[in-house]
């Protein structure tokens, strides 16, 4: 029975990850608005290796619509522009030498809908994370079961793995509902 609760609370930790992980994701995905954290994740080639865009330059955002970095070698920033440049995020960034500048666009619908697409496959992506831990565990119940744990108890554990399942996707689902409204609110 021991075991079976490691199990359960396993997959209920796993599950809160994988939701930690699909709001970090979302995050990243603008809505218009100017935010550092829509670089997260952006890396640049620093002394032969790649490094998170955060640790080579200051991100901040004096304006609404207005973000400025401020590379902390001068020597950085036009590695630091092509890398925004090439990104898929549409910005156009200005450089004077010592400060990037981006003035960040309104979205128009048609980036609006991809955006929202992009939300969906990152949902999706999170839906699949969960449905592999509640196979993962129910996998690793039914082993017990052949182990010699009661079949009851199983039973039990399974409900249980299949009710925090359903938790976890409706939170999940709210979380996609959220970004989805915030990224069409013009």
């Amino acid at each position: 029975m021991e075991e079976i609760k490691l199990y359960l609370d396993d997959a209920k930790d796993s599950m809160q990850k994988a939701i930690k992980h699909v709001e970090h994701e979302l995050t990243k995905i603008r809505a218009g608005k100017a935010a550092p954290n829509m670089f997260d994740g952006m890396m640049v080639e620093y002394y032969g290796s790649s490094t998170p865009l955060g640790q080579v330059a200051s991100i901040t955002v004096p304006e609404p619509r207005t973000i400025t970095i401020k590379a902390f070698e001068k020597s950085m920033i036009t590695t630091i522009e092509k890398v925004i440049r090439d990104s898929n995020m549409g910005f156009n960034p200005q450089n004077d030498g010592d400060v990037i500048r981006i003035n960040v666009p309104p979205l128009t619908e048609e980036r609006r809908r991809d955006l929202v697409k992009q939300t969906k496959v990152e949902g999706e992506s999170g839906r699949v994370r969960i449905r592999k831990i509640r196979q993962e565990t129910n996998d690793e119940l039914r082993k017990l079961l052949k182990d010699g744990a009661s079949e009851d108890d199983v039973k039990k554990a399974e409900e249980v793995v299949q009710a925090l399942t359903n938790d976890t996707n409706a939170k999940l689902e709210n979380l996609i509902a959220l970004k989805e409204k915030e990224l069409m609110t013009v």
